[in-house]
């Protein structure tokens, strides 16, 4: 059996490359924007940033089209090739990259010059040998094999490029968690990483916080939502209805006692909660005992770990996290104000967006980017620059492009034939999606600064050659969706 090659030309999805050129063109504007110097206002003097990154636009549209030339079914033969000697670089990495600004994550090609970033490219590794995977082996949360292989090919360098001292970066390959979830991971495992992000916010808000004489507001608000989510997944269990309304009624009545109680005599309401969530365990506990249903084991293990996170967020926040991350995280909550340290970047950001109002001052009339008030405005926080030359319209207009490509991406993968393609094609989009999210939240103050940047726009010839290879791979695998066969 043998297949009939398409025309690629004819095949490739223009639309996603028209959007591509779209970005990347108004990427190097925001460069040019960004590092302008009234002294030296050449756009194409490469031994400026602009001009260097004009050298990496063209390097990537060549690559691109080298890439739409190879046979699709390379990228699947090679895919465990490319994914082993990525990781082998990472490796590597480690030991012999120099220290800049205290991580070891880039390798000096020609210094001065040239210099990559290998975790740039373990993401179109990774994601080739992700879906390689997936497609050979569907993903069964009962195969506990194929579990531990799809999980280890994630984790892997997320561990390698966090020993670079490059949190960021390993936090990207977290969305491909994404993609497990669309090829069958169940859902209570992706709300158990939500539960664990609420509770750790909400301990880390509210550690300090006392309510009344001696409550612990972050304590006992992680205590309402244990008890909430239990009540929540019982009342979704068809056959936990019933249970869920009494324990309901219970709840509300001992906790209308217990208010009236605090009224004349204040005390510490969390041993209350906590109580009520006690007593919940034991009679889940006894459900499953008499009934088998591994939906109450579920929940008596929910609630088990649940208060084993909770006790143990102050040990991880004090003891795993560094100094950096740690302000970070607490700028970021508001649990501290250090404008002049941890929380500048943030603050004069804020500012350089608000103050482009509506429409912006103008290309090259931005005041708190020209001044340099922002640090790292060409990389990490370039869309300060785009907020205040062209406004909340040409903010929005450029989020709109982005949300306009991740979505094309869904759709290109979603209608491939073959499951490889569909699954690289959702890992390109999981990622372009996280760095959208990330970068334009810890922008605007809204997610802790971790350094990723924002897809062909933030300054770098590893960024843009590492998304150009994600992108035209998938558009490749995207032409062969209608091959026919022959016998």
């Amino acid at each position: 059996m043998y297949y009939k090659k398409t025309n690629i030309w004819a095949s490739v999805d223009w639309w996603t490359i028209a959007i591509y050129l779209i970005l990347v063109i108004a990427g190097w504007f925001s460069i040019y924007a960004s590092t302008y110097d009234f002294d030296q206002t050449e756009m194409f003097d490469f031994s400026t940033r602009t001009g260097m990154q004009l050298i990496w636009i063209f390097t990537s549209l060549f690559i691109g089209v080298l890439l739409l030339l190879i046979d699709s079914d390379v990228y699947e033969m090679l895919s465990i090739w490319f994914y082993l000697l990525i990781a082998l670089l990472l490796s590597v990495t480690i030991f012999i990259a120099p220290d800049i600004k205290g991580s070891r994550s880039w390798l000096v090609i020609i210094p001065g010059v040239i210099q990559i970033q290998p975790a740039e490219f373990a993401k179109f590794a990774t994601s080739l040998a992700l879906a390689r995977i997936l497609s050979v082996y569907k993903f069964d949360i009962r195969n506990f094999k194929i579990v531990l292989v799809s999980f280890g090919i994630i984790l892997l360098p997320v561990l390698l490029i966090y020993l670079q001292k490059e949190t960021g970066s390993a936090l990207v390959f977290l969305s491909l968690f994404l993609v497990l979830y669309r090829e069958g991971m169940p859902g209570y495992i992706l709300f158990s990483g939500f539960v664990a992000v609420l509770f750790f916010v909400l301990s880390i808000r509210f550690n300090d916080v006392v309510w009344g004489e001696n409550i612990s507001a972050g304590i006992f608000l992680v205590f309402l939502f244990i008890l909430f989510f239990i009540l929540f997944i019982l009342y979704n269990y068809p056959k936990g209805k019933n249970h869920a309304k009494q324990l309901s009624y219970i709840t509300l009545l001992i906790g209308f006692v217990s208010g009236i109680i605090y009224f004349f005599i204040p005390f510490d309401l969390t041993w209350v909660v906590g109580s009520l969530i006690a007593g919940m365990l034991i009679y889940m506990l006894l459900l499953y005992i008499r009934y088998r249903a591994s939906t109450y084991l579920w929940i008596v293990v929910f609630g088990l770990t649940s208060f084993a996170f909770l006790y143990s967020v102050d040990y991880v926040f004090d003891n795993i996290l560094k100094p950096h991350q740690r302000i970070r995280i607490q700028v970021t909550l508001g649990t501290i104000d250090d404008p002049g340290g941890a929380g500048y970047n943030v603050n004069q950001s804020k500012i350089a967006i608000g103050s482009g109002g509506l429409v912006g001052k103008g290309f090259l009339n931005g005041t708190q980017t020209k001044l340099k008030y922002v640090p790292e405005q060409d990389t990490d926080f370039i869309f300060c620059t785009i907020g205040e030359e062209i406004g909340f319209l040409g903010a929005s207009l450029v989020l709109v492009f982005f949300i306009i490509l991740i979505l094309r991406l869904i759709y290109l993968a979603e209608r491939q034939s073959m499951a490889f393609c569909r699954i690289y094609g959702y890992c390109v989009a999981c990622i372009f999606f996280f760095h959208l999210a990330i970068n334009i939240g810890m922008v605007i103050g809204i997610t802790p600064v971790i350094g990723i940047p924002l897809p062909f726009f933030s300054y770098g010839g590893s960024s843009l050659l590492g998304f150009t290879l994600l992108l035209f791979i998938f558009l490749r695998l995207d032409t062969a969706r209608n091959r026919s066969y022959d016998n």
